[in-house]
């Protein structure tokens, strides 16, 4: 997309689905990209696929949930380019628990890195943006920071704050030259249900990751996709995949009884 051509870029949790597609379709877009995770084997990896060698791509190991970090890299991209036309805070864990059965550690880990890692990219970053001529901030929520759902409470919770955060600081920057968008994924194939946390034994850890790649029908190319162009257009908001758009629907219609037509939501 030549939109992006030339510019300066931010993403988090590139090391893997969403993430590295951002990160791949962008490079083949000719943008310069500042790209990071903590995993620094699947960062890596994400760096081998990069085809198009005349923009810059720069990777760092980074911890979203260390707020220090995540400041220090603005830092040094500052003194570098001295600005960032694109920031996109998609780092993201998952946990599955029931309330009563979640350790208050398990849902710390998953908190700082969902919400703050998002509050960190947030502040860190928008002084830079504020000095391109057209910023684009875009944070990572889910169609989960819509709807609850019976075991991820925590990953609810850390979505649905995503979502006020974001909507808030939209409206503080109408008028400004960022544009601000809230991206809501429904089902897209990635690991993180295979890498997300549980209280449950590790076989009915499998048994769900296996569930929800069947349930999973948007690839992490088609929604990185989505997100470029609807940030291109200078979109608010973005739901990804109709399991999405469906939920969204019938929260709205039916705000305390939309579980009733999802029967499985209410299986705990």
């Amino acid at each position: 997309m030549a939109y992006f051509t030339g510019k300066q870029a931010v993403i988090t949790g590139a090391g893997s689905g969403i993430g590295r597609a951002l990160a791949l379709q962008l490079n083949s877009d000719g943008c310069h990209l500042w790209i990071s995770d903590v995993n620094e084997e699947g960062l890596a990896e994400t760096v081998s696929l990069i085809r198009n060698t005349q923009p810059a791509c720069h990777s760092r190991r980074l911890d979203v949930a260390d707020r220090v970090s995540v400041h220090q890299l603005a830092d040094d991209i500052a003194d570098d380019v001295g600005h960032v036309d694109l920031v996109i805070n998609n780092a993201g864990v998952g946990l599955g628990s029931r309330v009563d059965e979640t350790r208050y550690e398990d849902l710390e880990w998953l908190m700082n890195i969902n919400f703050w890692g998002v509050v960190h990219g947030t502040m860190a970053f928008l002084p830079l943006l504020k000095h391109a001529d057209n910023g684009h901030l875009v944070n990572i929520s889910s169609i989960f920071g819509m709807v609850g759902i019976p075991t991820v409470s925590a990953y609810n919770a850390s979505k649905f704050a995503v979502r006020g955060f974001t909507e808030a600081l939209r409206q503080e920057m109408a008028g400004t030259n960022v544009h601000v968008c809230c991206v809501h994924p429904g089902g897209i194939k990635t690991n993180i249900a295979r890498n997300s946390r549980s209280s449950d034994p590790d076989s009915v850890v499998q048994e769900r990751a296996q569930a929800f790649d069947r349930m999973a029908r948007t690839t992490a190319d088609s929604a990185a996709e989505q997100i470029l162009l609807a940030t291109a257009k200078r979109k608010k908001r973005l739901l990804i995949g109709l399991d999405a758009k469906y939920l969204s629907l019938i929260s709205r219609l039916f705000p305390v009884n939309y579980p009733r037509l999802i029967p499985d939501l209410e299986q705990p």
